[in-house]
């Protein structure tokens, strides 16, 4: 059985780690280098970090702040947010990522995935998909969740796999900060369709949120989650404990 991760996501704004509820009413919760150290030493299995802002407020990605939590962190790091362009893949692994994850920068961009697949190989290459049903159909959003694309999810995802995603972050609005669970049904719709890695995001409440996820949809890789870990209400040792106990490999 593949081993699955656990992952703690850092959504930076301003520098600081925040959290809202179906992507709004941000709160401050940290700093982002304290956060990433305090997740690294304590059995996260990798490290996300989004500069949720970047794309809206047309600007470069937080380089400062990447490098001094690249430095602090000894678990993958992958970063998101304002990936628009090679040069951009480029700038943010010489500040220590180890994946790059793009959302509304592939949709303007639509050869950009494959152009880091080529030059950095797939494993390199995460696609991060914010998603929500309209009209009853799995629906991309771009820029934060703010823009209605019109774009079924299940066909962009398809085609930014063939085109060499090498991984998927399928991100819930629906779902997302509500705390009642992971979106199931789009991810099995998801899981469906790929054969790379599917990493579930938004909806995590609990341990057994957890549990779910992986005993329902035991193709899902991972699961990402922000809320119920910066503020302690699981401990990543204890959600590992747990899973482990009910037949779920984890590290």
């Amino acid at each position: 059985m593949i081993t699955k991760r656990i992952i703690p996501c850092l959504d930076v704004k301003n520098g600081r780690v925040v959290k809202g509820v179906n992507f709004e009413g941000l709160t401050d919760v940290s700093s982002p280098v304290a956060l990433a150290k305090y997740y690294s030493d304590n059995g996260a299995d990798e490290l996300v970090f989004y500069d949720i802002t970047a794309t809206s407020e047309n600007r470069s990605l937080f380089t400062d702040i990447l490098c001094q939590v690249a430095e602090c962190i000894f678990i993958p790091l992958t970063v998101g947010g304002g990936i628009n362009s090679i040069e951009d893949f480029d700038r943010v692994l010489k500040c220590g990522a180890d994946k790059v994850s793009v959302n509304s920068g592939a949709i303007k961009n639509p050869v950009l995935i494959h152009q880091a697949a080529l030059k950095y190989g797939n494993q390199c290459v995460v696609l991060s998909v914010d998603i929500k049903r309209v009209n009853g159909k799995f629906t991309v959003f771009s820029k934060g969740g703010r823009e209605n694309t019109g774009m079924d999810a299940i066909e962009w995802i398809k085609k930014c796999v063939t085109d060499g995603a090498g991984e998927i972050v399928v991100n819930s609005i629906d779902t997302d900060g509500v705390k009642n669970g992971f979106d199931l049904e789009m991810l099995g719709a998801i899981c469906d369709e790929v054969n790379v890695p599917v990493i579930a995001s938004g909806g995590a409440g609990s341990i057994k949120d957890y549990t779910k996820l992986f005993k329902t949809l035991p193709k899902v890789d991972a699961g990402l989650a922000a809320s119920i870990f910066h503020f302690d209400e699981v401990k990543i040792c204890n959600l590992k404990s747990e899973l482990a106990k009910n037949g779920i490999t984890v590290r």
